[in-house]
């Protein structure tokens, strides 16, 4: 159960792709074959992919995936090295905890909206925005956590090569 709790982001990653590979594969199957299209598949595809896509990005970020300049960087002097990754770490929290309020305030906003198609609120598929934005300042928070400590080598803060 531990084991199911600590990977239940890339669970849930793989059954969203899953589930819109099958959505999307129906209606073309609907579509092009049966000559019936299905009225809520292209609504429900572009749901399953915001939430796709919110719930990857903070994936990539825990797992350090994301594409990161580190040419200039990986010159400097380790101590200013750290200092860099530090200061990096903090606007990219403080940027995705502003996503974060932003995002609430949209899904607040959008309360009372139905989708057409499905007919399911509106703010299911927008907190998107707010789950894989916490998820990134969380994850992103920590890394800052860890770079004060000592306890990641500067080097290694930033996410990819280039």
């Amino acid at each position: 159960m531990t084991k199911v709790f600590r990977h239940l982001l890339e669970i849930v990653i793989c059954c969203l792709l899953a589930a819109l590979t099958a959505v999307v594969f129906s209606q073309v199957i609907s579509r092009y074959f049966l000559q019936a299209p299905l009225s809520w598949s292209e609504e429900l595809a572009r749901f399953l992919l915001m939430w796709l896509a919110m719930l990857s990005a903070a994936y990539a970020f825990r797992t350090r995936s994301h594409f990161a300049l580190r040419i200039v960087v990986e010159r400097l002097p380790d101590a200013i090295r750290r200092r860099v990754s530090i200061a990096v770490h903090l606007v990219v929290t403080v940027f995705f905890l502003l996503i974060l309020y932003q995002g609430v305030k949209y899904v607040l906003g959008v309360s009372g909206h139905i989708a057409p198609a499905l007919q399911i609120p509106m703010e299911i598929p927008y907190s998107s925005i707010v789950v894989g934005s916490a998820l990134i300042a969380w994850e992103c928070a920590k890394s800052t956590l860890r770079e004060l400590k000592g306890r990641e080598q500067p080097s290694t803060s930033f996410h990819s090569d280039s």
